[in-house]
């Protein structure tokens, strides 16, 4: 009896995936001397940036300490796209990322209007980070693939039709990445905070006699 296995995308799959969808041959390889292939992997990077920036909950990582250098000053790792206060409530910081003087991406306040945190030892803050594409689970993949594809079939083909029905299959994929987002998320109305817990009622288990 055979098994079959069921490989995850990976970048060249997803070319292949965007030359498919505008009735391209596949290729072997990433050859990025082919002004074509770089221009289609161009394509999937920005989609799958573009995507990423939104925030999700693959993505996104709350309650983060950050520890002030012997500079007073924070390095943001360069894989860091989007940071805030971990207190929404609190206005008396106001953090981005920012590049220093030196060409280092940093934590700036933009209340203070500065790099440096002389009278602070940490801080907690939320990240949003561009994971690589094989990091992202599949159902963004695919969300990143649709985008791209379609983005292809403008710029390359310049096929309306063809470019129409792409966009529906994005829309289909963005309901399942929302799917996604529910079930991954753990939201909740009352928004409880990192490190706590809570049972809520359950009308129905009063029913079990």
């Amino acid at each position: 009896m055979t098994t079959t296995t069921i490989d995850l995308d990976t970048e060249l799959s997803a070319v292949n995936a965007i030359l498919g969808s505008i009735g391209q041959s596949p290729i072997s390889g990433l050859d990025f001397a082919n002004p074509e292939i770089s221009f289609i992997y161009n394509l999937l990077k920005e989609s799958s940036q573009d995507i990423q920036n939104e925030g999700w909950t693959f993505n996104i990582e709350y309650h983060i300490k950050e520890t002030v250098g012997a500079d007073n000053k924070i390095i943001i790792e360069s894989d860091v796209i989007r940071i805030d206060n971990e207190d929404a409530w609190d206005r008396t910081r106001d953090f981005v990322r920012r590049k220093d003087a030196d060409g280092i991406w940093k934590l700036y306040d933009r209340v203070d209007h500065t790099f440096e945190f002389p009278d602070d030892d940490y801080f907690y803050v939320n990240k949003v980070r561009l994971l690589l594409f094989e990091d992202i689970p599949s159902v963004f993949q695919r969300y990143i693939i649709y985008k791209a594809s379609g983005r292809a079939a403008v710029q390359l083909v310049s096929n309306q039709q063809l470019q129409g029905m792409l966009a529906t299959y994005e829309a289909q994929a963005r309901a399942a990445c929302m799917e996604y987002e529910c079930n991954q998320g753990d939201h909740n109305y009352m928004g409880w905070p990192d490190e706590s817990a809570y049972q809520s009622y359950k009308p129905y288990v009063s029913l079990r006699r």
